[in-house]
């Protein structure tokens, strides 16, 4: 009675290893049936908000001197920039810049000398913010108009930004998306088999570069602030399982 018994519990023992093997096969089968794809989501948009700014100087032997000069360009410049409608709190003034001159000269031994004092020079910048887009492009290409009223007035590049940039980027994760599951759906179709779940999803960076250009992507994003057209450019990469 006993040997029955052992024998029932033997088979009964093999035929749950075998019950859980052949689980652990078709579960590893299934693990290893997937598919990976990429989608790009992408989307151009018009900068929204530009940054410019400008540097101007004088100089002096006398520091009060060179300090009241530019206080009159500051002056000339702002009731410039305000008569070409730039609002009150879209431009800051920075702190003025103090440096000493100095002539240096090469003596007679050919040593380098430190000549004497030249006076001092004395720079100032002004930076403007505005959703006006046009008005301060405009301004920033007719700025002969401060240099010809006898003022050394540098002006940099604008730089051109985008204000909803995160909705931007919502539509674009929405559109890599369904652009990476229909891969996958026409992937599984020529295969002959199904989508599964989705088992994992994985995002890139936000790649913002001017339309039709030759930028090269970063790895940590790219944002280009010298174009006021942009495009802008997403991946995600979904893998899925396949019945």
């Amino acid at each position: 009675m006993r040997t029955y018994i052992a024998v029932a519990i033997a088979a009964l023992g093999i035929m749950i290893a075998a019950a859980l093997l052949g689980n652990a096969i078709k579960n590893r089968n299934k693990s290893e049936n997937t598919i990976s794809v990429t989608g790009l989501g992408s989307k151009t948009f018009t900068s929204d908000l530009i940054a410019w700014s400008g540097s101007f100087s004088k100089n002096s032997f006398e520091l009060k001197t060179a300090y009241d000069a530019l206080a009159v360009d500051r002056k000339i410049i702002y009731d410039y920039l305000k008569s070409k409608g730039v609002k009150e709190n879209e431009m800051v003034f920075s702190a003025v810049d103090i440096q000493k001159q100095f002539r240096n000269f090469t003596d007679a031994s050919g040593n380098y000398q430190q000549g004497e004092f030249a006076g001092y020079n004395l720079t100032q910048s002004v930076s403007i913010k505005s959703k006006e887009v046009s008005k301060i492009e405009n301004i920033s290409r007719n700025i002969t108009e401060i240099i010809n009223r006898g003022i050394e007035f540098t002006s940099s590049s604008p730089q051109y930004f985008y204000t909803k940039l995160a909705n931007v980027k919502l539509q674009m994760i929405a559109n890599a998306t369904k652009d990476a599951k229909e891969r996958a759906e026409k992937i599984a179709e020529n295969a002959g088999s199904s989508l599964g779940n989705l088992k994992k999803a994985t995002m890139g960076v936000i790649q913002i570069t001017a339309p039709n250009s030759n930028e090269d992507y970063s790895y940590g994003g790219t944002y280009n602030t010298a174009s006021k057209e942009k495009e802008a450019t997403i991946t995600i990469k979904l893998e899925y399982e396949v019945d």
